[in-house]
Parts: structure tokens; C-alpha cells; sequence
């Protein structure tokens, strides 16, 4: 890519994240919402500390997000909804590195 044209791209990244519509570029956003935390982590029998560690957050981070004090980033809020309707996929993804699956792995006992 040209310097140029980086720096088009960028310009037009930022002129996207002020609210500057574009001509000729359509941009779909999905609304992730919110989630309830709180409600995933019982419903997956997991601890705070432990949806901390998959979420990759620290445990009084993810705290915040269950008393509603803080909401989750774009990111983690996804991960929650797959968590929420999909945990084996989750669980495939963290343990993607080792060579078995165990898919009654104790932590997602509840996703069945």
C-alpha cells in the first residue's frame, strides 16, 4: 500500500470514528447490547475469578461488570454472548493448542 493511500485510509478510520459519514461506503454495525455478566457466570457454574481468566480481564474488573458499575468492551461483551448461547465454542478456542478436547471439561458443566 501506497503512503498515500494509508493515509487516506486512515483519514477516512478517523473521519468513520467521529460520526463523518462517507460517500460510498456503507458500514454496518450490530448492536451487542448488554449483557448480564452475572447471569452467564451462574449460568455456566463458573466463579468471578474464573470468568476473569477467560475473558482475560482482572477479577475486580469483571466485578465492576456485574454490579453495573462498568460494561464490558465490544469484545468481551461478543465473547459473553458466545459464552451465553455457545460455550463449547469458547472452550474449543482457549483449548484450541492442546491435542484433545475434554467437551465435559468441569468448567462448562452447566452448557449442556
Amino acid at each position: 500500500m501506497r503512503s498515500s493511500s494509508a493515509r487516506q485510509a486512515m483519514s477516512e478510520a478517523l473521519a468513520h470514528s467521529q460520526g463523518t459519514d462517507l460517500p460510498g461506503i456503507r458500514i454496518n454495525a450490530i448492536d451487542l447490547g448488554t449483557v448480564d455478566a452475572k447471569a452467564i457466570h451462574k449460568k455456566r457454574d463458573l466463579t468471578q475469578d474464573e470468568m476473569a481468566t477467560v475473558l482475560g480481564t482482572s477479577a475486580s474488573g469483571y466485578e465492576k461488570w456485574e454490579q453495573g458499575s462498568r460494561q464490558p468492551s465490544g469484545a468481551a461483551r461478543t465473547l459473553l454472548r458466545i459464552m451465553e448461547r455457545e460455550p463449547e465454542a469458547v472452550l474449543r478456542a482457549l483449548l484450541a493448542k492442546r491435542d484433545a478436547v475434554d467437551s465435559d471439561h468441569s468448567v462448562w458443566k452447566a452448557a449442556h
